[in-house]
């Protein structure tokens, strides 16, 4: 329980540590592989441990210390805000806006350190610009759309862009990259077009003397499932909580999620048979059952579609009981058995695992038992991807949407 409320989110760092780890096996060992086939060194890629959007929900500042301390030398958010909180919450690594700032945040974000991603010719003569004015070297990270059609300069103008860029006496390219749409289907046809058109410009500016210290194109489902993409620095993100971007990714890396969502029982009574429960009575009972009432709903980011759906664990004995009635903007309740011992103040979990099996190496162990069963309902863990089942959604969104007010509690930091 936090001072505040009886629901939470418990967040591992341990495993947030370990995921950095698995990628820093995983990025060796295909890098081995490919010096072995090319028979030359290859440089192993560096890791950005993307914390936008709050760490998907884990809380960034938190997560940004242990991924670096776990050896990620790049930090990947989306907004200035979440760039400046980096900063004042005293994480020093390197920091990447991956868009677009306004013109207006430059002073800050320069003052900051933090490194600007260029996506149009516009944003990039308004950084030059502000560079003579300001008679300082700033160095940037080129977008180019090699066909995700989001943001970015166009792959036909990169080389040009480039190339005039280049004249630009204060105008530094520290990075080009680009980002993949369909990563997550393994084999992808569309991907190897994108990844032949970033090839294709990347060979060009090497023969132009052009080519900037780092080069990156992969995102979690890429680094796994195109080696040939690692190129200088990865993006790892979704993968960085423990979560996997697709089933094609599942047996290529073992992960550790590091998210839970716990709470107190605030009320536990009886109900008797035929009693309905919550707004509509969307549910009877069937038998005499006892009735929980949890502190927690979708203003706190249990998604309403869960409704009459999800499973709730009971934490000291890890038993599955059905969560009941229409999750509530603040409550949601949930029925058992009217013979098991609970009483108002126990513990259940949402997502995650009993606190007896809580540590990362438990909780690999979960996950392995529950990809066999995917979408079922394995005995003592309920997953990310279990509740964005229910919810019509994908695993990202249901983190994302969980940090919005639930206080965090860190372990082993």
């Amino acid at each position: 329980m936090t001072k505040h409320r009886q629901a939470w989110l418990d967040i591992d760092l341990a495993a947030i540590r370990d995921n950095v780890a698995a990628f820093r096996s995983f990025l060796a060992a295909e890098n081995r592989r490919a010096a072995a086939a090319t028979k030359r060194v290859i440089k192993t890629p560096a890791i950005m441990a993307v914390v936008k959007a709050d760490a998907y929900g884990h809380g960034a500042a938190a997560i940004a210390q242990a991924a670096t301390n776990a050896g990620a030398s790049w930090l990947g958010v989306a907004t200035v805000d979440e760039a400046l909180s980096l900063r004042g919450a005293g994480i020093t690594a390197n920091i990447l806006l991956l868009s677009e700032p306004p013109e207006e945040a430059l002073p800050e974000l320069l003052e900051a350190a933090i490194t600007c991603t260029v996506a149009s010719t516009d944003f990039l003569q308004t950084l030059a610009g502000y560079a003579l004015l300001e008679h300082r070297e700033i160095s940037y990270h080129l977008k180019v759309d090699t066909g995700m059609r989001r943001i970015g300069i166009a792959a036909s103008d990169a080389v040009a862009t480039i190339r005039d860029a280049s004249q630009y006496p204060l105008l530094k390219m520290g990075g080009i990259f680009t980002h993949f749409a369909n990563a997550d289907v393994a084999r992808d046809w569309d991907t190897q077009q994108q990844l032949e058109t970033f090839a294709g410009i990347i060979r060009r500016l090497d023969d132009l003397g052009l080519r900037p210290p780092l080069v990156h194109a992969c995102n979690s489902a890429a680094t796994l499932l195109l080696p040939a993409a690692h190129y200088d620095m990865v993006r790892i993100g979704i993968c960085l909580y423990g979560q996997h971007p697709s089933a094609d990714t599942q047996n290529l890396i073992e992960l550790t999620p590091a998210m839970s969502v716990r709470a107190q029982a605030s009320l536990v009574k009886p109900i008797a048979m035929g009693e309905g429960v919550g707004y509509g009575l969307s549910w009877q009972a069937h038998k005499p059952m006892k009735l929980v009432t949890l502190p927690l709903g979708y203003a706190d980011g249990i998604p309403r579609l869960c409704s009459n759906k999800m499973s709730i664990l009971i934490d000291k004995s890890g038993t599955r009981i059905e969560q009941v009635g229409r999750v509530c903007m603040d409550m949601l309740m949930a029925a058992a058995e009217s013979g098991e011992a609970l009483e108002a103040g126990d513990e259940f979990v949402l997502m995650g695992a009993p606190r007896r099996l809580s540590e990362a190496s438990q909780v690999r162990e979960l996950v392995k038992k529950a990809r066999t069963q995917r979408y079922g309902k394995p005995q003592n863990y309920i997953s990310a991807d279990e509740l964005a089942h229910h919810a019509q959604t994908i695993s990202y969104e249901i983190l994302c949407g969980l940090g919005n007010r639930l206080e965090k509690v860190y372990r082993n930091a």
